[in-house]
């Protein structure tokens, strides 16, 4: 497939959302111009970083502003070049007011890209980085009938594959957690192409027709979850495809800050006091899931309180602050049964008073 000196029909765009790291973001924006299928647009959501975000993209030619020390919103577009064609592309560069965290981003930069146009929209973190041919391999099922996103494979810089970022949902179970799993690695060792049900937020190309049914992520959820609640509505209006030679880099993809304990099978990850308020998130919007979708109702009462009691048993075991992560904790099942999407909350129990 050859691009070179021509401009294809179908019109891409990246949304890729970014919170102080800006040295991923800059490769990852790199990455980006490399792609052999070239891209028409790409949309940056800086969810108010603090560690010079903006002089950078600046500094690198992406914006046309120095912001040192700017406060508040920011939103202008400019003008690059591909690598691949020496093509111009538009970057748009938004600086939101405050953290909305992944959801929050991901709203707002699949709602613009959506409006100005472009057929297919490519969401990814700032941690990202797909290999060049990623988007051309991607292309390649455009016109496959029914289609409502496209994924490739996530990898870590070391080659491995990390399959959970791709998987099928589970409404029916009994007793697990989780409302979906991931793909068994047979599966992706033994297939090109495969028809899945979920896909993260780590490089899916998603379909403009499917947004125009099934509108835009749920900024609620702020972080965690947001992909998993998407890829159901994606699934309701078409089909989703895991590419397996389309392949996408999660650099900043690590457990090794965290230890984990086990009970009957069961992990549980000590997380540090400072970044114990995303457990908030993790719990309510997974609750909330569950809630909304699994079946029988039952189950969803049984998995809530088993969890519940499961957490806080290891809380008293292993945890220091033990009543403000209780209370952390009991705060969001209760959140999630009374569809309480109050994003403040997490670290005013933790960390006010």
């Amino acid at each position: 497939m050859e691009f070179q000196g021509q401009r294809h029909i179908k019109r891409v765009s990246a949304v890729v959302v970014t919170f102080n790291r800006k040295d991923l973001l800059a490769e990852c924006l790199q990455s980006l111009r490399n792609q052999s299928y070239p891209l028409d647009g790409i949309y940056v959501i800086d969810n108010a970083s603090s560690d010079g975000t903006g002089e950078l993209l600046y500094e690198k030619g992406y914006i046309g502003e120095a912001l040192q020390n700017y406060k508040g919103a920011w939103s202008k577009c400019y003008k690059i070049k591909n690598s691949v064609d020496g093509e111009g592309l538009k970057l748009h560069y938004i600086r939101l007011d405050e953290n909305k965290g992944g959801a929050g981003g991901f709203y707002e930069g699949v709602k613009r890209a959506y409006h100005e146009g472009y057929d297919w929209l490519w969401l990814m973190d700032d941690d990202a980085e797909p290999l060049n041919d990623a988007l051309e391999k991607l292309s390649k099922y455009f016109d496959e009938k029914n289609i409502s996103a496209l994924s490739g494979l996530v990898k870590t810089p070391d080659d491995n594959i990390v399959p959970f970022h791709r998987g099928y949902f589970d409404f029916n179970s009994f007793w697990n957690y989780k409302i979906a799993e991931s793909v068994q690695s047979e599966l992706i060792d033994n297939n090109e192409v495969l028809e899945i049900d979920v896909t993260s937020f780590v490089g899916v190309l998603i379909n403009r027709k499917s947004i125009t049914k099934i509108r835009f992520p749920k900024k609620e959820f702020f972080i965690y979850g947001d992909d998993y609640e998407y890829s159901i509505r994606l699934r309701s209006v078409g089909r989703i495809l895991l590419i397996m030679d389309s392949v996408i880099l999660h650099k900043d993809f690590k457990t090794n800050d965290q230890a984990t304990k086990e009970i009957l099978g069961n992990p549980y990850y000590i997380i540090k006091y400072d970044k114990y308020w995303t457990r908030y998130y993790e719990i309510r919007n997974n609750m909330w899931l569950l809630k909304k979708y699994r079946k029988p109702i039952l189950s969803y009462w049984m998995i809530m309180i088993i969890s519940w009691l499961f957490n806080v048993f290891m809380i008293v075991l292993y945890d220091d602050h033990k009543f403000k992560r209780i209370h952390l904790t009991t705060s969001a099942y209760a959140g999630a049964f009374n569809d309480d999407f109050d994003n403040k909350r997490a670290k005013e129990i933790l960390y006010k008073g």
